[in-house]
Formats: structure tokens, sequence, C-alpha cells
């Protein structure tokens, strides 16, 4: 799959989540519902992704009502660890963004699928130098957690990538999933690193 092949829908499987992925991001998830479990072995035996949206309403275990957005991000299974039995731990990565063309479809199993259109990859530019501070910040950041002895983010690390800089900070910061998903669709990601950089300036974080 690459984002060249976003002229095209196709049909995806969806994951709703009480979160927001971002291409490039880890993702480690427990799966345990049948649907998902069946899932993760048909992407692992094709080598397909799935699709990750983010919930507006609903639980992510269950058949309830759910909304979501209409926009998320592949999610490609690196790792699968069987816990215990009926348990999986998977660990998957952010790849492309994806807009959901028409209404998803409910499966029996409860499994929604939806044809969808991939959204071109952000540009690789440079950050501008007034937002260096906030790529230092993340330089810094980074060092004290894993100081901690956490690895928060999958290498390498692209601090001369204002789109890659921008979607760390999206992760780790405190702000609603209504205001990651907004970040996380915007098409540029200068305008993407300025409002962060704006939000770290306005807690005082960067100076």
């Amino acid at each position: 799959m690459t984002a060249a092949q976003g002229a095209v829908p196709f049909e995806l499987p969806l994951f709703p989540l009480k979160s927001v992925l971002f291409p490039g991001a880890l993702l480690p998830l427990k799966v345990f519902e049948a649907r998902y479990l069946d899932l993760v072995g048909r992407c692992l035996r094709e080598g397909a992704p799935f699709g990750v949206v983010s919930l507006r309403e609903g639980a992510e275990a269950g058949r309830d009502a759910v909304r979501f957005e209409r926009e998320g991000v592949l999610a490609r299974i690196d790792d699968v660890d069987a816990e215990q039995a009926g348990i999986l731990k998977v660990r998957c990565r952010g790849t492309h963004r994806f807009a959901i063309d028409g209404e998803p479809r409910r499966q029996s199993d409860g499994l929604w699928l939806a044809t969808v259109s991939l959204i071109p990859d952000d540009d690789a530019v440079a950050p501008e130098a007034a937002l260096q501070p906030t790529v230092q910040a993340l330089i810094s950041a980074i060092g004290t957690l894993q100081e901690q002895g956490h690895t928060p983010f999958v290498e390498p690390y692209r601090f001369n990538d204002a789109g890659w800089v921008a979607n760390r900070w999206c992760e780790i910061l405190p702000i609603s999933l209504a205001a990651k998903q907004k970040l996380m669709a915007l098409p540029s990601p200068s305008s993407r690193l300025a409002l962060v950089d704006e939000y770290l300036r306005g807690k005082g974080v960067v100076p």
C-alpha cells in the first residue's frame, strides 16, 4: 500500500478507538473480541493493513451504536504475541492517512468496513527557523523519556521534518481527541507544527 494508490478507493476494515493514530506512530493493542482476532489473523495472512478511526461516541468493545471520524490512519501490524488464550498483544505502526467515502457498513460479526481513499502524505519540509525551539524541546522530551526507560517513538528520528516533529508532539500532548483529530487531518505539516508551537508557548514549555 502506497500513498500513490490514494486515487483508487478500496475497502478497508476499521478499528474504532478512543485515540487518534498518527502516521509513524506506534500503536500497541490488546485484542480479545472475536471480530478483531479474526481481523488480525486476516491482516497477517494477507500482509494487509486495517484502518484506525477515532471514536466520537460509543465504546471500543461491544456492539453498541458508535460514531467515528471520517479520517483515519492505516495501521500495519509489526508484531503479535499470544499473551494468553483468546488474547493477542499486537504491535502496530501508523502509515498513511485515509478518508472514508460514503457510509461505512457493519458486518454481522460487528466489524466495520468502509470504502476509503488515501490522503496524500505530508510533504517533507524542514521546520521554519522560528519553530526550532519546539524541535529542540522534542529532542529534550525524548531524552527525558529514554532516561525513564521509555522508547516512545519509532526510529529513525526526523527532526528536520516538520510533519514528523508535529506528529510526535501531537501524540504526547495532553489535548482533546477532537483537537488531535483536527491536527492529524491538517494537510499542511508546517501549519500543524505552527499550531503545536503556539500551544507549547502558551503553556510555557517553549519560551
